[in-house]
């Protein structure tokens, strides 16, 4: 039986196509290191603006300590169709109080389980993207997205 082969696809259509696989995929897996080891988890990410991903978390999760201590992650998305897109990017937190604010006004989930934007436990974490890779079902290699950072 032999494996599909996957369309040819035009540099140009490859940023559109991978917001479309995000768009679809939802919740990525983030990697993070935890010393030597890698760590990864699904995520929801509470914004997206383009290839630079924003996603809340709890100040005790084990990804507070680790970003801290190594802010390079990777974010993987997998669609229906196992189209990927995979975000290299350096995690930073948020302090700008009108982005907070937008998104804490944007995301009533946020608001039902921390109840307050100025909850000590949340922490909004900004994954600027490095490098994006985008592959089509069954391709079996990565094209490079062409993004403005």
């Amino acid at each position: 039986m032999s494996q599909p082969q996957p369309q040819p696809i035009e540099p140009a259509e490859l940023p559109a196509l991978a917001l479309a696989t995000m768009g679809k995929a939802k919740f990525p897996m983030l990697a993070t290191c935890d010393g030597d080891q890698a760590r990864v988890r699904p995520v929801s990410p509470v914004r997206t603006d383009g290839f630079t991903v924003y996603v809340a978390n709890l100040r005790r999760y084990a990804k507070t300590a680790q970003l801290a201590a190594n802010p390079k992650a990777e974010l993987c998305y997998t669609d229906d169709d196992h189209n990927q897109v995979r975000i290299t990017a350096t995690a930073s937190v948020v302090t700008d109080q009108v982005l907070l604010k937008e998104i804490w006004d944007s995301n009533p989930l946020l608001r039902a389980y921390l109840q307050r934007p100025d909850n000590p436990e949340l922490i909004i974490y900004r994954f600027t993207a490095n490098e994006v890779r985008y592959m089509r079902e069954w391709a079996l290699e990565y094209h490079q997205v062409p993004f403005k950072g």
